[in-house]
């Protein structure tokens, strides 16, 4: 395509050649030019008549802006119910976590009182209704309440570890094992015939009838505190269990533990012999409170009733054959 242009001032002419390329390409930039300029002039219009409150572009103004809000409010409601259903479900769990809160206290020792926090919110219920929807300062709201009382379970929860770690550890440093495993008691705690001097004697512990060199065991966890051939006991271990508490294992063939070493409950400490004072193999077992001896079938039956009631391990049983100091 040719365009001749006419210049008839100065009496010349001239010619422009177009090809399809050039041809598209000025179409092209005509057209944004011109939408450039149509919507520049819309938007000005648009907000003179806006903010002059001209009637027809104030309603269509007002229209579009409800619209914009009320899309808006849409998205923010779906939003709020969405969240308002994942709080119910927490406060449901809370009420959960709150029950088990209690039975686990009832475990630890705490009354129920302790674990009820002040200000504790009263039980609620009731037929199920159609109802409007939480506004953000409501949920806001149910939202810091929720954080309070999930702080107080967190520090009622802190309390029952602690008691719950101490009540274990109290529980595996008193003496409830046997000493000597599956071997059945012989001279029991108390007064009896002495079998050297054939007198009158006390007892102050247990003797369990095993062979020489049959395992004997901590009787709880603790310290071994003394480890030493003595006299009338042989070869002997006292283990300190905290709280005054005291065990001592004697007559012992083999001793496998020394002073100052840290043993768990029924942990191999020696092996079953007669040395000392003794008319032949076993192990004489003593409990010691602030130094006063104490009956130790007391306290290994305690342990065997707690074992029965939680059914973990099988009772041990008790038979009555005789054995000397």
């Amino acid at each position: 395509m040719q365009l001749i242009i006419m210049d008839s001032r100065l009496c010349r002419s001239r010619t422009i050649h177009l090809t399809g390329t050039r041809l598209m390409a000025a179409m092209l930039a005509a057209s944004l030019l011109l939408m450039a300029v149509a919507a520049l002039l819309y938007h000005l219009v648009f907000l003179k008549g806006a903010r002059e409150g001209w009637p027809v572009v104030g309603s269509l103004v007002r229209l579009i802006v409800a619209d914009e809000f009320a899309q808006r409010d849409r998205f923010m409601r779906q939003n709020l119910d969405a969240m308002a259903r994942k709080l119910g479900e927490m406060q449901a769990r809370m009420v959960e976590l709150e029950s088990l809160g209690e039975r686990v206290s009832g475990l630890a020792g705490i009354e129920p009182a302790v674990t009820k926090p002040a200000g504790r919110a009263p039980g609620l219920g009731g037929a199920l209704m159609a109802g409007r929807s939480l506004s953000m300062e409501e949920l806001d709201a149910t939202l810091k309440e929720l954080d309070q009382i999930s702080g107080q379970r967190i520090d009622l929860l802190t309390v029952l570890e602690s008691r719950l770690f101490d009540q274990h550890i109290r529980k595996h440093m008193v003496p409830t094992e046997s000493p000597a495993p599956g071997k059945d008691v012989g001279s029991r705690f108390g007064w009896r015939i002495d079998p050297l001097t054939g007198q009158s004697a006390l007892h102050a512990g247990l003797d369990f009838s095993a062979d020489t060199g049959a395992p004997i065991v901590a009787a709880a966890g603790g310290v071994v505190i003394t480890q030493e051939y003595h006299h009338q006991f042989g070869n002997m271990v006292e283990i300190d269990h905290g709280n005054q508490l005291v065990t001592r294992y004697a007559h012992a063939s083999k001793v496998l533990v020394k002073r100052g070493d840290l043993v768990r409950r029924g942990q191999k400490i020696a092996e079953v012999g007669s040395t000392g004072r003794s008319t032949g193999a076993h192990l004489h077992f003593e409990v010691l409170v602030q130094g006063v001896p104490q009956d130790p079938q007391k306290f290994l039956l305690a342990g065997q009733q707690a074992t029965q009631k939680l059914a973990v391990l099988p009772s041990r049983s008790s038979g009555a054959p005789t054995a000397g100091r």
